[in-house]
């Protein structure tokens, strides 16, 4: 496909188009010509592909649901043997592709990866009803069925790992950030580098409110290793190439200070003694990147990793005395709603709440009004009402799908089986 896509990747940078993991801009432009031999198959989960002297090597092999297609994108750009592929990390939009390489004739391609992915692979299968539930909510994908099978990886590596192919050098080293398996990829003789999901053109997606656990200090660390190679290209696993060692160099600092910013006052509140709410409604990312089109919140948020690095450092206790063994949620919201007057007048009030735009205090009404009686169709309905409200005035993915999920579990409740529910899966962070 012919396409200007520097032009197009400097438009991104200018904020002036938007290409990122939630907004897949040139998703179905066929394998794009980055330099001689270099492709890149942009999709929710891109692949880039090596035309060498000695076969065809990818890094990433996509989600799957577009296998099949990424395989004709690709055969239409090489013809030649698939003998390697990387992957970037664990997760299912980056290791579901290899099914039709591994089905041509000839040897089987060799699968390299860090050592902890075929870990996340029998947490997976351990896990399959639990991640088939929370990537439904995630993204409003109701007909989701998390996968069972996957290709485990032929060669894993611990800290590092140099691959040649066809006069190409792959220097491979281990980081830590969205998971714990991630392989970041440096190509010299393309000044490239290949980051994975350590930059996917939003806020890092550190803190993700339904998923396992994730390290933003270690993910900073990452970024300024990355930042030191001087790359003049970086293709992310999400959203547009970066062209341009000043512009590669300034993504990932300013990522990597961003991050810092918000694991520093988080560490500082923790060691002082103050409780996980005071952190949470607290702590801010650094103001100066506010304008900053990599580091908008649109789909993870600041307040998610906080409460992530207080898992990570301070485990489940939020400091409140009460929580560390409650009242199951239905008995206390009875309680509260008897001194309220009943669930109905909890319901009343979260409806005033919302319509003055208390949208945190509304959805805390609505809930223990529905707690504390959960056939009542009424109660329900203003839960809908609520949380519907609150999901049009959320930013981020994260935030939309859960409370969406949440207006809908009540919309059905109260007998509207119509309540809308989008069936297109956009996979998987």
């Amino acid at each position: 496909m012919t396409i200007d896509i520097r032009d197009h990747a400097d438009r991104v940078w200018r904020g002036e188009l938007d290409d990122s993991i939630t907004h897949t801009g040139m998703n179905g432009a066929g394998v794009v010509d980055v330099a001689d031999g270099l492709g890149w198959q942009p999709g929710f989960g891109n692949a880039v592909a090596f035309r060498t002297d000695d076969g065809l090597v990818l890094f990433d092999t996509g989600n799957q649901y577009t296998a099949g297609q990424l395989h004709r994108n690709v055969r239409e750009w090489c013809d030649a043997p698939l003998t390697t592929a990387f992957y970037s990390h664990g997760h299912i939009d980056h290791v579901m592709g290899m099914a039709p390489f591994d089905a041509e004739p000839g040897p089987r391609p060799q699968v390299v990866a860090h050592e902890n992915v075929p870990a996340r692979f029998d947490r997976y299968l351990l896990t399959h009803g639990y991640n088939t539930v929370i990537n439904r909510r995630q993204f409003q994908a109701p007909e989701l069925t998390w996968p069972t099978d996957y290709r485990y990886p032929d060669v894993t590596f611990r800290d590092g790992l140099t691959v040649t192919r066809g006069g190409l050098t792959f220097e491979l080293f281990h980081a830590k950030g969205e998971t714990d398996d991630a392989a970041v990829a440096w190509v010299p003789e393309h000044r490239l580098l290949l980051p994975g999901d350590l930059f996917i053109w939003l806020a890092p997606n550190c803190g993700n409110p339904q998923k396992a656990q994730r390290y933003p200090r270690e993910w900073a660390h990452a970024l300024r290793r990355m930042a030191a190679l001087g790359a003049e290209t970086m293709i992310p696993s999400h959203g547009l190439p970066v062209f341009g060692a000043e512009r590669v160099h300034q993504a990932l600092t300013e990522t990597a200070e961003w991050l810092e910013g918000i694991v520093e006052q988080t560490l500082a509140m923790l060691n002082d003694g103050r409780r996980l709410d005071d952190v949470v409604h607290a702590v801010r990312p650094p103001a100066r990147l506010a304008d900053r089109v990599y580091l908008r919140a649109r789909y993870d948020e600041p307040e998610f990793i906080v409460r992530n690095l207080w898992r990570l450092y301070g485990g489940w206790y939020d400091g409140d005395p009460a929580h560390l063994k409650p009242a199951p949620a239905a008995d206390l919201a009875r309680a509260l709603a008897d001194l309220a007057g009943g669930a109905a007048r909890r319901a009343a009030a979260a409806r005033r709440a919302a319509g003055s735009g208390d949208l945190r205090v509304a959805a805390h009404l609505a809930e223990l009004a529905v707690q504390a009686d959960p056939q009542s169709t009424g109660l329900h309905e203003a839960r809908a009402e609520v949380y519907a409200a609150r999901a049009a005035a959320e930013s981020s993915l994260m935030a939309r799908g859960v409370y969406t999920w949440a207006a809908d579990e009540s919309r059905r409740a109260a007998g509207d089986e119509t309540a809308a529910r989008p069936t297109v899966p956009r996979l998987i962070g």
